[in-house]
């Protein structure tokens, strides 16, 4: 593999997410209108994986369909977004769903029923191979968590970098942590963890519209501003950035911040999660470089 080459593994959900668009989202028992509704294909390991694979990373996606009318058109948005597929397994039932309520401030509240992500388990033997080529391993929590578990020793016993997107947030055995070199977490999730993540080596945590806090094995902090946008909808925004991040991680820690900073950026002016991640070349101009070929060093 060579230094411009960014090989990444996702393991993670599929969903797909039901979005609804309101002026602002209901409380406990209340009935609001909405004025909008779309179908837009989701869940945090896809997500992460188009972010990666539209970053310019090699990208390799370890997850789970149904069965359903919703598997099709989900596959087909994977495909088209460069990712391979090939270890995503069809089970019977339905595919997984998120129902997304977005207000008109982008800020956004979200339910995610598990579907088939429930059946991804253990790596076998043709996910270990590719997890074994590739320079990081990128997972989530929207999956069984020994799935992850079992996944993250892999790599690490085989010198692959793991990066974790601990989220939704849930208590995580010691086994987990020990496996991870590159934690993503945003304030609420930082807090929630408390000491778990200080033995993590690198530790990124988003700010929002503030940008991103760096914590690296010297213990030495950098923030890295975000640009200032207009926000439509957050829902991508995360994804967006931990999926730049890593598909940059080779690069250096400061040029992988401040692309993936821009990435979540760029996200939250568009509506949607998979529609509103950004292209290498719209990060490029976002940060008035010349846009780079994939492969650039």
């Amino acid at each position: 593999m060579t230094a411009a080459a960014s090989r990444v593994v996702v393991l993670g959900s599929i969903n797909m997410d039901l979005v609804l668009t309101c002026p602002r989202r209901p409380g406990p028992g209340e009935t609001v209108l909405g004025d909008g509704f779309a179908t837009v294909p989701g869940g945090k390991g896809a997500n992460q994986a188009v972010a990666a694979a539209r970053a310019g990373a090699d990208v390799r996606l370890i997850g789970a369909l149904g069965d359903d009318a919703f598997a099709a058109q989900l596959r087909e948005t994977l495909t088209d977004a460069g990712v391979d597929i090939a270890l995503v397994r069809t089970v019977p039932g339905p595919s997984g769903v998120a129902g997304i309520v977005v207000d008109e401030a982008g800020e956004n509240s979200i339910v995610v029923v598990a579907g088939a992500n429930d059946a991804v388990g253990p790596p076998g033997d043709a996910e270990a191979a590719a997890i074994d080529g590739a320079r990081i391993l990128l997972c989530q929590l929207e999956i069984p968590i020994d799935a992850v578990v079992a996944a993250a020793a892999r790599a690490r016993a085989g010198g692959t970098l793991v990066a974790l997107n601990p989220s939704p947030a849930r208590a995580l055995p010691d086994a987990l942590w020990t496996a991870v070199n590159i934690a993503v977490v945003n304030t609420v999730e930082a807090d929630q963890y408390g000491q778990a993540i200080a033995r993590v080596p690198h530790l990124v945590t988003t700010l929002g519209a503030d940008g991103v806090r760096y914590r690296g094995p010297d213990g030495a902090e950098v923030h890295v501003p975000a640009p200032t946008v207009t926000a439509v909808d957050t829902t991508g925004a995360g994804d967006a950035f931990t999926g730049a991040l890593v598909a940059d991680w080779h690069r250096g820690v400061e040029t992988a911040l401040a692309r993936a900073v821009t990435a979540g950026s760029l996200a939250a002016t568009r509506h949607g999660a998979i529609p509103a991640l950004p292209t290498r070349a719209e990060v490029d101009r976002a940060l008035g470089l010349s846009v780079l070929p994939r492969d650039h060093p």
